[in-house]
C-alpha cells in the first residue's frame, strides 16, 4: 500500500492601501493590497502549509519567518517552489491540491486559469490536479466587510 498524507492549510491577511493585491502568484488590480512580510499571499501561503503539513515539515512560518529579513517582500511563488523543493527530498509527490479564497472584493474568477497555470508550473505537476475556488460570506464576518481575504487548501501527497 502506497503511503498517503493529507495536510490542510489556512492563511489570513489584512486588506489595506498602499500595497499590491497578489492572489496566487497574480497582481490582481484593486485599491488595496494584503498586509504581510512577504508578498501575503494567502492562496498560496494556505497551499505551503496544506503541503508541509502532510509532509510532517511543519508550517510556513518555521521555514519562512516574519522575522527573517530575507523573505521580506518576497514573492510566494518563491516560497511554493522552496516548498515544493522540501517536500520531494521526503520523497513525497503531490496527488493534487483543492483551495478556496474567501473574499467579498475582487471578484477573482477571471484570474483563476492563469493561477492555475503558476502553480502547476511551479510545483512540476498537471493543471488539472489543481482546484482553486473563490467564494463571498455574504457581507459577513472581516471578510464580507472588505478586511481581509482568507484562503483554505487541501493537499493528497503519496
Amino acid at each position: 500500500m502506497s503511503n498517503f498524507r493529507v495536510g490542510i492549510g489556512v492563511d489570513v491577511h489584512q486588506l489595506v492601501a498602499g500595497r499590491r493585491l497578489i492572489l496566487g502568484g497574480l497582481e490582481i488590480p484593486f485599491e488595496k493590497g494584503l498586509l504581510g512580510h512577504s508578498d501575503a499571499d494567502v492562496l498560496l501561503h494556505a497551499i505551503c502549509d496544506a503541503l508541509l503539513g502532510a509532509a510532517s515539515l511543519g508550517d510556513i512560518g518555521q521555514h519562512f519567518s516574519d522575522s527573517d529579513p530575507k523573505w521580506k517582500d518576497v514573492s510566494s511563488l518563491e516560497l511554493l517552489n522552496r516548498t515544493n523543493q522540501l517536500i520531494k527530498a521526503k520523497g513525497f509527490r503531490i496527488g493534487n491540491i483543492d483551495s478556496t479564497l474567501i473574499l467579498q472584493q475582487p471578484k477573482v474568477a477571471r484570474y483563476i486559469p492563469k493561477m492555475r497555470n503558476l502553480i502547476s508550473e511551479i510545483l512540476e505537476i498537471e493543471i488539472d490536479h489543481i482546484s482553486i475556488k473563490a467564494t463571498t460570506t455574504e457581507g459577513l464576518g472581516y471578510e464580507g466587510r472588505g478586511e481581509g481575504i482568507s484562503a483554505q487548501a487541501i493537499c493528497l501527497l503519496y
